[in-house]
């Protein structure tokens, strides 16, 4: 077979991420006696975060900087007087007991036991391992790298060195990254020279000028890619 080491992004990749943050989201604020928080304020929250990770990616903060700049922004920007640390801790710890896998990944996962599979997230360490093990891919990965503990983040070449010391792996052409994010994932694995595959699970249509090596909508379409 082409591939031996298949490296999959989490958030959603094999889990929906959109579904896991609203809830967590919803549960924080109402731990701070705010109700109906997540209906106002989680337009802002998308636009703030959106932009803050997009800072991660170009190297412009740390994961732990991005947790609390981005509540300090949207209490600010909506006169709420609440500390921006103490409601990142809330929110994560509810946001690791929420797993939501994406149709299809756990199917996948157990069709792709002939391979070494991994995990390569810019998400927070805690929050990933704890989705992961309470999920049904618990037993599924080798090895779970995140960004915190690479000290770098997608798409820079440091967490690929990481990730490829970690894993031993000496050839190239031998891994290909699976993954939702163009300017991450795909970007990331075009830079350090391996094959990619774009998880396009909305269709949507690339204008980026970040070409993969393959796309697929449905992950069960990795079959496909593998076998050809």
């Amino acid at each position: 077979m082409k591939y031996e080491i298949i490296l999959f992004d989490v958030d959603d990749t094999l889990f929906d991420f959109n579904i896991s943050e609203e809830n967590a989201l919803s549960k924080a604020f109402q731990e701070f006696e705010l109700p109906k928080g997540l209906a106002d304020y989680y337009s802002s929250y998308k636009e703030i975060s959106k932009e803050l990770w997009r800072e991660l990616e170009q190297g412009m903060m740390t994961l732990p900087e991005l947790g609390v700049v981005r509540f300090n922004r949207l209490f600010l920007e909506h006169k709420l007087d609440i500390k921006a640390e103490k409601f990142n801790s809330m929110y994560l710890k509810y946001l690791g007991k929420e797993v939501h896998p994406i149709k299809g990944s756990e199917e996948l996962c157990h069709q792709l036991s002939g391979y070494r599979l991994a995990v390569i997230t810019n998400g927070y360490k805690d929050v990933q391992k704890a989705r992961i093990a309470s999920s049904s891919l618990c037993n599924t990965f080798e090895l779970l790298i995140t960004s915190e503990e690479a000290g770098a983040q997608k798409p820079s070449q440091e967490i690929f060195d990481f990730a490829f010391s970690r894993l031993q792996i000496m050839d190239k052409s031998k891994v290909l990254i699976v993954g939702d994010s163009l300017t991450s994932d795909i970007q990331g694995g075009i830079n350090y020279g391996i094959d990619t595959c774009w998880f396009n699970r909305h269709r949507k249509k690339n204008d980026s000028g970040i070409q993969p090596t393959y796309e697929i909508s449905e992950l069960t379409e990795l079959i496909k890619v593998l076998n050809s």
